[in-house]
């Protein structure tokens, strides 16, 4: 593990909010904390375990969950289909647990494609309150799909994700990413989404 982060601390509960005033940088190592359990682990920039993902069952399973150090459950990300039209939807959970009752989800992923350009994205609808009008986002990638980035419809950088490297430029491997969050970001949110992209392109 110290070679994936090389200041890991120790595991402790996520205690602080799930925005900041300053831009953030986790890491996402692609291995689950759960015993022949896919999904990934990710740690904040002091080391420290933030977000564990389980989806208990095989890589590219039809759900997963997004939970804290603690097991507290974020977010509960499922493949809907209706119709013709297959999409991945994220049920925020208020109480800790699985969401099996939350018709509204908090958000939805549907890919596309650009064929000529010979990349992809996912276009995603985030829902935060009721009372307010939703907020439309891309996710974009290029051929190699561990690196992407989310933009909002106006094209502002949100967040990227890509392959860790050290300062002298050395890569971690295929399993080892960074993502930044920019300031006044719902972090938990972001990587809601990009659980859901990691679903979609076999990831995870």
């Amino acid at each position: 593990m110290s070679k994936i982060h090389p200041q890991v601390a120790h595991v402790s509960p996520l205690s602080h909010t799930f925005t900041t005033s300053k831009q953030e940088s986790f890491t996402i190592w692609m291995k689950s904390l759960i015993l022949r359990g896919k999904g990934c682990t990710v740690f904040d920039s002091n080391g420290q375990i933030v977000y564990r993902v389980d989806n208990y069952h095989c890589k590219s399973s039809n759900e997963a969950y997004l939970m804290d150090i603690t097991g507290k459950v974020l977010f509960t990300i499922r493949r809907k289909k209706f119709r013709l039209i297959r999409f991945w939807e994220g049920l925020r959970s208020f109480n800790g647990r699985v969401n099996d009752e939350d018709k509204n989800p908090g958000f939805e992923v549907r890919t596309s494609c650009r064929i000529l350009r010979g990349d992809s994205i996912c276009e995603v609808v985030v829902w935060f309150e009721k009372d307010q009008p939703c907020q439309h986002y891309q996710i974009e990638s290029c051929r190699d799909k561990s690196t992407f980035k989310i933009v909002d419809k106006l094209g502002r950088f949100i967040t990227e994700v890509k392959r860790k490297q050290s300062k002298c430029g050395i890569s971690f491997g295929e399993d080892v990413l960074t993502m930044v969050v920019e300031p006044h970001i719902d972090h938990s949110l972001i990587m809601g989404l990009v659980v859901a992209y990691g679903l979609i392109n076999g990831l995870m």
